[in-house]
């Protein structure tokens, strides 16, 4: 069935495309973006006073299936998706077993085809079973549909294994997403080290855990050649690295997360689990340097980091509960509430950091609006003002530390290859 979505402002960021007009979908295609497209045969979805936008691309998401379907399933994952206005996600390879290998990416694959929402991209592991030690088949898992390499939420701390992974992405032609901690000096702590955790009585991970290895890595791409992207960028230094890796011409991206251009380490001062997350929290010194590196294209995308847990995981004292906080269903709206409505990022940057600029990094056939690509696109009410409610969550888990906040800007339609997948009553 044809779609017709009438009278939207459209927006793409690779064609820098900004103008009202329609788009007509056929066959999951865009078949044309102009003025006053009629087609009777279509089914028609009024944009009015909406923005029309590519389909948002999530580069770092944890879908816990296989291995921990009591925090999130593909298909749970998908929904919450859907409702942030994601159309394309990538997960990350800690699940258990590990994406390590051709069998576990084609079962995530083929429990996405069964749930039937999003386009879902696996990532592989750099080493087997996340253990640091021995690199993964890189080439078989390219082979098999995994879009590049991490072992996210470790660090690769030996330095000659991180050398050796960059070579051979290098080979196949897929980025290294590179967890940057020294887990030494990171060893034991809980968030982030300095006055509030002094406060707290809680062990502190210094921004210098994440400085060293983003300065190591940086190094190592710099001498080997390849393409590193640098997850869930927390704090001043690194922010300050990565814009003079890429002053060098050195093959370095980066994204941040909204919760850590939202909240600083204050937020822990009542020991809300929520706000636990690693890398921590930072100090309201590190959000001004994320906003700055945001706003001067020194951080190339936004990335959600959506780590969900069980409540009886998180309903723990703050030493013992896991790092993490769900982030699908709130990046959008956070995104517009913070850089947008506070003039950080107009709307048309905003939307290419969270959709082309992704895609772009990791060289995937999405986030943008022409003639002949696939129709995923995402449809936002910039205006509506909503209150984060616990029960409302379409993800599994419950997570996250903006429960209660009032944010302005939401999906209200969410297409994916010409079909309405996500639209709220």
């Amino acid at each position: 069935m044809a779609l017709l979505i009438k009278n939207g402002r459209v927006i793409d960021p690779k064609s820098k495309r900004d103008e009202e007009a329609d788009i007509l979908i056929e066959n999951g295609k865009i078949v044309r973006i102009a003025a006053n497209i009629t087609n009777n045969a279509a089914e028609i979805l009024d944009a009015k006073n909406k923005i029309v936008v590519p389909g948002l691309v999530d580069i770092h998401a944890h879908f816990r299936e296989p291995g921990y379907e009591y925090k999130e399933t593909i298909l749970s994952a998908s929904h919450a998706a859907a409702a942030g206005g994601y159309t394309s996600v990538c997960c990350m390879p800690n699940t258990n077993p590990v994406i390590d290998n051709q069998g576990v990416v084609e079962f995530i694959l083929s429990e996405n085809k069964k749930a039937g929402l999003i386009n879902l991209f696996p990532i592989g592991s750099i080493t087997k079973s996340l253990e640091g030690k021995e690199l993964s088949e890189l080439g078989d898992l390219k082979d098999s549909g995994c879009v590049a390499f991490s072992d996210d939420g470790h660090s690769v701390m030996n330095a000659e294994i991180m050398r050796r992974a960059l070579e051979y992405s290098l080979m196949v032609g897929l980025p290294i997403i590179s967890h940057c901690e020294e887990m030494s000096l990171a060893a034991g702590g809980v968030m982030n080290e300095g006055y509030i955790s002094a406060v707290l009585g809680l062990k502190g991970i210094p921004s210098v855990a994440e400085t060293v290895m983003v300065a190591r890595d940086i190094q190592l791409a710099r001498y080997t050649g390849a393409r590193l992207h640098i997850a869930h960028v927390s704090c001043r230094e690194s922010v300050e690295l990565i814009r003079t890796a890429k002053a060098n011409k050195v093959a370095v991206t980066c994204e941040c997360c909204p919760h850590h251009f939202t909240l600083s380490d204050e937020a822990v001062l009542d020991y809300d689990t929520n706000t636990k997350v690693n890398p921590p929290l930072r100090t309201k010194d590190d959000i001004n340097a994320l906003l700055e590196g945001v706003k001067d294209g020194t951080i190339d995308c936004i990335a959600t980091d959506h780590a969900p847990h069980a409540e009886a995981e998180k309903d723990v004292v703050f030493d013992q509960a896991p790092f993490g906080i769900i982030g699908l269903e709130t990046a959008l709206a956070l995104g517009i509430t913070e850089l947008v409505e506070k003039n950080i990022l107009t709307i048309n940057e905003l939307i290419e950091k969270m959709s082309y600029s992704p895609a772009r990094v990791l060289g995937l056939d999405n986030g943008y609006l022409e003639q002949n690509a696939s129709a995923d696109i995402t449809i936002i009410d910039t205006k509506r003002k909503w209150i984060v409610k616990k029960d409302n969550f379409l993800s599994k888990s419950r997570n996250s530390p903006f429960i209660g906040m009032q944010l302005t800007g939401c999906a209200v339609a969410t297409i994916v290859k010409g079909r309405i997948i996500f639209k709220p009553q």
